[in-house]
């Protein structure tokens, strides 16, 4: 699929006519825009017809999908993001390295509170929340650039967390008394279902004092749930908590509500940037994808949002997987005393991230070396091995593309697999 821009860059239907793309580009009637989706744009006036098109996206706290789709269910393009969840614990070593600094009496600032202007803004999002709901508008935005989209069709998660974690709970007064409203009730529930006998020494410690205990402790994340807990004696608690003795109990943790708030932020700053866009929920996307026997991925979900459920007829069968990144390293030194200098500009005309060819593959870019070679990775991040020789030079490379804020990377989709 190759997508078109015309002569003022506007987008025009894309097309599969590959034959007359290259004559196009050969006869210096087009230039090409982009390469990864593969974009051109014209040269001259030309007819600005354009169909209605819709863009559904599957939004989410780790991955996006996003599909275009026709009135009549040919797709025209596919894609998978998967956004940055690295952000908050960056900015924790960053804060642990500036009070190591302060430590060792160096001559550094002395920590304030409260002087950041960003952190006294009026409705403000923190970093991580701002970058995931910029990664969103980053890619809607992107997909308009090149295609004529005319709806906008975002699914969103529309719950209550709280509810989420307590099934049971009146929503009238769940946030005023909490979820461990009725603990003491639970706690006899224990005792009566395990029939008021220490489940480790069964009675033999004569402890009349029973007390029940968190199996996975609740700072390790255990729940407070009557699959986490069970009876104990005073004695049989204290030895167990002092680690005299091991028992092999099965708890269960505490389920995690944090990309579930996350989601309830970004579907509404989502809908209200976007106030054209049409809502749906999960639960209309999982049954058209079962009616049609679809697999359960974020880019098939994004399908049969942008379809309404019908039928996809696939128009284009790559899907392009992009991931979001730093825009640069910003760790200068290393070493004691932080004596070794890491250069964080290019080594032999390569920056780390950057896009290239070896041996008619593409990778990325994940170390240098000084001596001339260099550490490549797939775009999951994951180093690659090879033999002969074991570390590519660099001078064996070729840049495909410098390093930006988003990797791009695709795949061929098996179209047997949908038909």
């Amino acid at each position: 699929m190759v997508y078109v821009l015309s002569k003022d860059g506007k987008p025009l239907m894309p097309t599969n006519r590959h034959g007359k793309v290259k004559h196009l580009l050969k006869d210096g009637k087009a230039k090409v825009i982009s390469k990864e989706p593969f974009t051109i744009q014209l040269l001259y006036d030309s007819n600005t017809y354009t169909q209605n098109l819709t863009l559904g996206v599957d939004t989410g706290s780790a991955t996006i999908g996003a599909a275009v789709s026709d009135v009549v269910g040919n797709i025209l393009y596919i894609s998978e993001v998967e956004i940055r969840n690295d952000i908050a614990k960056k900015m924790k070593r960053r804060s642990e390295f500036r009070r190591l600094r302060r430590n060792r009496k160096t001559r550094y600032r002395k920590p304030k509170f409260l002087n950041r202007k960003n952190s006294k803004k009026l409705n403000r999002f923190s970093p991580t929340m701002t970058s995931k709901i910029n990664s969103h508008k980053k890619e809607i935005e992107f997909i308009k650039s090149i295609l004529p989209i005319t709806t906008l069709v975002l699914e969103t998660g529309k719950f209550d967390p709280h509810l989420m974690q307590n099934p049971d709970m009146n929503r009238h007064w769940g946030y005023q008394k909490g979820p461990n409203y009725g603990y003491e009730n639970l706690r006899a529930m224990i005792l009566d279902r395990d029939n008021y006998i220490c489940q480790c020494c069964k009675g033999r410690h004569k402890d009349s004092k029973l007390e029940t205990h968190h199996i996975i402790f609740r700072r390790n994340g255990g729940a407070d749930v009557a699959e986490n807990l069970i009876t104990l004696c005073h004695t049989c608690h204290v030895d167990l908590h002092n680690d005299k003795i091991h028992p092999n109990f099965k708890g269960k943790l505490k389920g995690t509500l944090k990309h579930a708030t996350q989601m309830n932020s970004i579907r509404v700053q989502l809908l209200k940037y976007y106030s054209e866009a049409i809502e749906t929920f999960g639960f209309v996307t999982k049954a058209n994808r079962q009616e049609l026997n679809l697999p359960k991925e974020h880019y098939i979900d994004a399908i049969v949002i942008a379809t309404s459920g019908i039928r996809p007829n696939f128009k284009t069968n790559n899907i392009y997987h992009k991931k979001c990144i730093s825009k640069g390293d910003y760790q200068k030194t290393k070493g004691v005393n932080g004596k070794i200098t890491i250069p964080t500009g290019r080594v032999n005309g390569f920056r780390k991230c950057d896009k290239i060819r070896y041996k008619n593959s593409i990778y990325f870019i994940q170390g240098r070396y000084s001596t001339g070679y260099a550490i490549l990775m797939n775009i999951k991040g994951e180093k690659q091995t090879f033999t002969n020789p074991k570390i590519p030079k660099m001078c064996d490379l070729q840049r495909i593309s410098a390093r930006k804020t988003t990797l791009i990377d695709h795949k061929l989709l098996n179209l047997n697999n949908y038909l």
